[in-house]
């Protein structure tokens, strides 16, 4: 593949993709940016931990139940009007969290805030879609990948230090004034793309959606808490009714779509890159929110290193991740996803079995170097991965493919962090001497990791089959097929 050296991106498009570039980085870091804030927060609202985590389960409940409706939304309404409300939502819940009086409106501010996030990935993907020409989508798309992969990773980093000199409100008061301009120019700078298309609404398709992904997400992040003693209520019980209701939802969209009437188009499946780069995301975003899960847990409670110190040391992997981005994404143009996915693949084996050889006594230097090889491994990855899924589907599920790699990301990632920290809880206080509600020793605390990381190893080394079988974005005839009912 090369790149016609005539190929530009209009002027308009590049200043409304920066404004959706700036505005997705600002939900994104809003992600994590409050992990390391529960403590305070805790103490000062006066609130448990295991309520203060409804903070963090809010929001990706929120996130689950909204994305899967954004291909319906993105083609029903105009690029800018979504972009107005999702900014808006984001912009009054960051608000609401600043002034929140009680853990009740912050909870509710996350929920606001939650809903404009859910509908910013889906909408930069369409709008690079749309925007962007075919010859330098890899490139863009690996600009976008710093977006994607330093945010969440300075967020714990900024709030440490951020935490260090002011109250944990202040993780509002910041990012507000940034929301708000970003809010005004993006309403004058994006077009009106996408308006007027009139896609009839199917409440009973939403109502399977809002409670099977909402009930799968839950069940998932359920998990950890029951493998502690402290979960209310079993965790089977979400999960399988998620499950249940999720694959009657799968149903309806399969009768529905045959007459371009469905809320989440999956035709987008019949394309086989597609196909094949789904199942790639989820098992590296397993791994990935895995990862992000236990390493913290490793640092503070078995290295004894202090939260923002932990930030700082996983800073590297992100920031790593980040700027290979673009230079990937320029190789995606030249060489095309196969030659990139399989050897960041296999460089992401190497990395998860590194992991598993991590005790108590590992040099920290030693564990800096592993994750950001790793970081570097999901670098080749994620930027071809979502430009060849992308471009695998024809331009009217653009919105439903966007739609589907959220949902995927989201199911991906609970399901990452539900089996990593239920594998090192239960081993943790497996033995008589660390039960459920004692303190597991650090040696114990070790072996728990370590048999986390044997699970996220043998996981990644699965994906080298469907690495292999990856090829180039779909033809326009085999697109063509997959409109036929």
């Amino acid at each position: 593949m090369t790149v016609p050296v005539d190929v530009r991106l209009d002027p308009r498009n590049k200043v409304a993709l920066s404004v959706l570039l700036v505005a997705t980085f600002v939900v994104f870091l809003n992600e994590t940016i409050l992990g390391v804030a529960l403590p305070q927060i805790m103490a000062n609202l006066n609130i448990t931990a295991s309520t203060g985590q409804w903070l963090s389960t809010s929001y990706m409940l929120v996130m689950a139940i909204v994305i899967p409706i954004t291909g319906f939304l993105l083609q029903r309404f105009s690029m800018r009007s979504m972009f107005a409300f999702a900014m808006g939502m984001f912009s009054i819940g960051t608000l609401l969290g600043a002034l929140a009086p009680d853990f009740g409106l912050l909870l509710f501010a996350r929920i606001v805030q939650a809903s404009g996030t859910a509908i910013m990935m889906p909408l930069l993907m369409t709008n690079l879609m749309v925007m962007v020409p075919e010859a330098i989508r890899g490139k863009i798309m690996g600009t976008i990948s710093i977006v994607l992969s330093v945010a969440p990773a300075i967020g714990p980093a900024v709030s440490g230090l951020v935490l260090s000199i002011l109250n944990w409100r202040w993780l509002f008061w910041l990012v507000l004034p940034i929301a708000l301009v970003t809010l005004v120019l993006g309403t004058i700078r994006i077009s009106t793309m996408g308006e007027k298309k009139r896609v009839p609404v199917d409440v009973l398709s939403i109502i399977l959606s809002a409670l099977g992904f909402s009930g799968l997400v839950y069940g998932l992040s359920s998990f950890a808490e029951a493998a502690r003693g402290t979960s209310l209520v079993s965790p089977y019980l979400p999960l399988v009714a998620g499950a249940v209701l999720f694959g009657l939802f799968v149903w309806r969209q399969l009768s529905l779509q045959k007459t371009d009437r469905a809320l989440l188009d999956l035709r987008t499946f019949r394309a086989s890159s597609f196909s094949i780069a789904i199942i790639l995301m989820v098992i590296f975003m397993m791994s990935l929110f895995g990862v992000s899960i236990v390493m913290p847990i490793y640092a503070q409670d078995v290295l004894g290193v202090t939260a923002l110190t932990t930030g700082l040391f996983l800073l590297p992997g992100g920031l790593a991740m980040g700027l290979l981005g673009p230079v990937v994404g320029k190789l995606y143009d030249r060489w095309g996803a196969p030659r990139l996915v399989l050897p960041g693949t296999l460089i992401v084996v190497m990395s998860m079995w590194s992991f598993t050889l991590f005790d108590q006594f590992t040099w920290p230097v030693w564990i800096l170097i592993t994750n950001a090889t790793l970081s570097m491994g999901m670098a080749l990855i994620f930027t071809p991965l979502f430009t060849v899924s992308m471009s695998s589907v024809p331009a009217q599920l653009y919105s439903h493919a966007s739609a589907t790699i959220g949902s995927v990301q989201q199911l991906a990632g609970a399901a990452g962090t539900a089996l990593f920290v239920t594998v090192l809880t239960a081993v943790a206080y497996s033995s008589s001497s660390a039960t459920s509600g004692s303190n597991a020793s650090v040696s114990q605390l070790a072996a728990g990791m370590h048999a986390a990381f044997l699970c996220g190893a043998i996981i990644v080394t699965l994906a080298i089959i469907p690495a292999v079988m990856l090829r180039g974005p779909a033809t326009r005839d085999e697109m063509d097929l997959e409109l036929q009912p």
